[in-house]
């Protein structure tokens, strides 16, 4: 209640005294907020001026009628209005306190500004309301908790909290302690109110985290990290898609989280745990039980089905929800994982089954990259032999790689090739049998897609890829695009004995494949080398968001540069030097052999460019254009982000955030919508340099 609060003139008195100067009273327009609670220290947080548009006309509809739902936050959060409760819709969090606020004041700990409750609020908004009517300033109020607010002036109002005091008599609070400020309406205090987010969804991608149950340096978990993910995502679309975004062709790219450490940890393995567990060093034992044995579960047959199940129901669920809460949604579906969770997806992928439409599709893409690809291949063996000469004779009779290790002594001869010749060709296709057939014998360990050249690639296998054996569920959709970010799936691949991927083989549901990671990353490897192992080239650098290459990794690539032209230019001096101190003297030359040194001197002088170092793959701008096959549908598959200029000065105390920091690395996201937009046929506004 108010105290000392002068009477309100009654309805149908006479008219109130004449209001000072600029005293026209207008009603404070309110914003929504809710709380959000992070190790017991609550911060109120205000709705996108959307969300907060659509709360406050629900508000003045039907406040008073029960079940009333509003979506907020893109449709991931439910506001039940007359509860004042905010609920997560597609993963398990506690409810948070929604308010209706106009009054704030500054808290304790951090100064930031904390709404009055609703109730209070309204007994504020009446006594500022009749102070400016009629003038009479300096209104004493108290709240709830017995604080003390006093309204000196429409720029002056201020909050005093009682001082606790030992005399019990002493009851009534003062104004003594240190008084903080009070705001009338949300645009007088320092917060930042987001419009909002893109009504249309174009895309949805399903985020699967690694070990543990942190995901970043901050010991936060998939929830946040992949808001923080779509954050980025909405600015990067406003900076490098504002020309489809303007035409409203893009809207935004959705990205739901998918937990499976807490489902895999209250099996109640870590009881089990708990009783074999040293008592030293506790704490680290527990982080160890907590996310290094996450690699060990996944490596159990009984604890890795237990995973994958949980990962493709839990995916299934959420697109099936998904689906019901936007039935105009028309996009397509990617996956993304980080760390072990990319393995686990890339397991899941690999042991899909394709439709017998697609498989069909995929035995005629297999057979046609075989009989095209194939005649390079034999022109390639025949280099090798030194019987180029006798390329065209193979592609006219069509010959491919399988074709030729079928040919016998007297199709050679039909074909008209010469005895020498014709043995070199049947020398390497004994070789090439025996080596095949030793592989093929029991216990060999297994190629990825070696089945491929038939087209059999696309068939569903289990455990012939050195997986734990599991019954790998299926999925509900297609993926478009698979990322993996931070992926240790090629050094899994190699402990599980396969030496090398087939360049035929693809994914049999899902045709896109990046494999992206950080320089200093200890958990990441390379996919390419297994599919090309004959060949040594660097993985693809990811371009920088703003369109140009980091600073210092060019001024490292230049001072590279030149230095190698400076110790060929030395090298150069220093050999003519040498060669004309040591040159014995003539007394008389005759015009020939002047002319002959003079040539040789120039040869001499050419040597050292003939010589140069050439300067490391880092230093060329482009390279060569390499068939990784067809794993990401002939393009690309690593790609390497640029590192900051702080972590290049020792990039073993950088390594662990190396692991953490795709979360909001605006490189990796740039990378991930203009691959998905692009199946769509919108590109970016300005085509990053070095992209593909």
């Amino acid at each position: 209640m108010a105290a000392q609060e002068p009477p309100r003139p009654p309805p149908g008195s006479a008219e109130p005294l004449e209001p000072e100067p600029g005293g026209r009273y207008e009603a404070v327009v309110p914003h929504w907020f809710y709380c959000k609670v992070t190790d017991t220290r609550e911060r109120w947080v205000p709705f996108s001026a959307q969300d907060s548009e659509r709360l406050e006309a629900a508000h003045g509809a039907g406040k008073e009628q029960a079940g009333v739902v509003v979506p907020t936050s893109g449709g991931r959060y439910d506001v039940h209005l007359r509860e004042r409760r905010r609920v997560a819709v597609y993963w398990e969090e506690e409810a948070a306190e929604v308010r209706r606020c106009t009054w704030f004041y500054k808290g304790d700990k951090d100064n930031k500004f904390i709404p009055y409750s609703e109730a209070f609020s309204e007994e504020l908004e009446e006594a500022y309301m009749i102070a400016v009517t009629l003038g009479e300033w300096k209104k004493k109020l108290e709240s709830p908790n017995r604080e003390v607010i006093i309204l000196h002036n429409p720029k002056l109002m201020v909050h005093y909290h009682p001082v606790a005091s030992s005399d019990d008599w002493v009851s009534t609070p003062t104004e003594q302690g240190r008084p903080r400020t009070v705001k009338r309406g949300v645009e007088n205090i320092a917060v930042e109110i987001p419009s909002g987010e893109p009504l249309q969804i174009d895309h949805l991608v399903f985020v699967v985290h690694g070990i543990g149950p942190a995901c970043d340096i901050r010991f936060r978990s998939i929830v946040q990290c992949v808001n923080d993910f779509r954050n980025v995502s909405l600015s990067m679309l406003q900076s490098h898609f504002r020309k489809a975004q303007e035409q409203q062709q893009v809207g935004r790219v959705e990205f739901l989280p998918v937990n499976w450490h807490s489902s895999l940890h209250s099996t109640g393995v870590d009881v089990d745990l708990e009783r074999i567990t040293l008592p030293s060093i506790n704490r680290l034992r527990h982080f160890i039980n907590d996310t290094i044995l996450d690699v060990f579960f996944y490596n159990s047959s009984t604890y890795c089905q237990t995973i994958v199940d949980t990962v493709a129901s839990e995916m299934n669920r959420l697109h099936r929800l998904f689906l019901q809460r936007n039935p105009r949604f028309k996009g397509g579906v990617s996956i993304a994982g980080h760390s072990l969770g990319s393995l686990i997806l890339f397991d899941l992928l690999t042991n899909q089954k394709a439709d017998p439409e697609e498989k069909e599709r995929c035995v005629q893409g297999s057979r046609t990259a075989s009989s095209t690809g194939g005649i390079e291949e034999v022109k390639e063996i025949l280099k090798k032999l030194e019987l180029s000469e006798y390329c065209d004779v193979f592609e006219k009779e069509k010959m491919d790689r399988q074709a030729l290790l079928l040919c016998t002594e007297n199709n050679l001869k039909e074909m008209g090739i010469p005895l020498g010749p014709r043995m070199k060709i049947l020398h390497y296709i004994s070789s090439e049998t025996g080596m095949k057939g030793r592989s093929s014998e029991p216990g060999s360990p297994s190629q990825l897609g070696d089945s491929s050249e038939d087209g059999r690639s696309c068939q569903y296998r289990d455990v012939g890829l050195g997986q734990v054996s599991a019954n790998y569920p299926q999925l509900n959709y297609k993926p478009s695009i698979f990322f993996a970010f931070g992926s240790p799936i090629g050094m899994f691949l190699t402990v599980r004995g396969v030496k090398r991927i087939d360049p035929n083989y693809s994914l049999p549901t899902c045709k896109g494949f990046f494999n992206i990671f950080h320089p200093f990353d200890p958990v990441a490897y390379r996919i390419e080398p297994m599919i090309v192992p004959e060949m040594e080239f660097e993985p693809m650098l990811l371009p920088h968001h703003k369109g140009r290459k980091r600073m210092h990794l060019e001024l490292k690539e230049g001072l590279t540069r030149m230095s190698v032209d400076l110790k060929n230019n030395l090298l150069g001096s220093l050999r003519v030097a040498w060669q004309s101190f040591t040159r014995s003297p003539v007394l008389a030359l005759e015009a020939g052999s002047s002319e002959a040194e003079a040539e040789a001197e120039a040869g001499t002088e050419k040597q050292p460019d003939t010589k140069a170092e050439e300067p490391p793959a880092a230093v060329k701008e482009e390279s060569p254009p390499v068939n990784v096959g067809r794993l990401n549908g002939g393009n690309r598959i690593d790609y390497v982000l640029q590192e900051k200029p702080i972590e290049s000065f020792n990039e073993y105390l950088f390594a662990l955030q190396g692991h953490l920091c795709y979360w909001e690395s605006e490189d990796t996201v740039l990378l991930v919508l203009k691959e998905i937009y692009q199946t769509q046929g919108i590109t970016l506004d300005q085509p990053l340099p070095g992209s593909q």
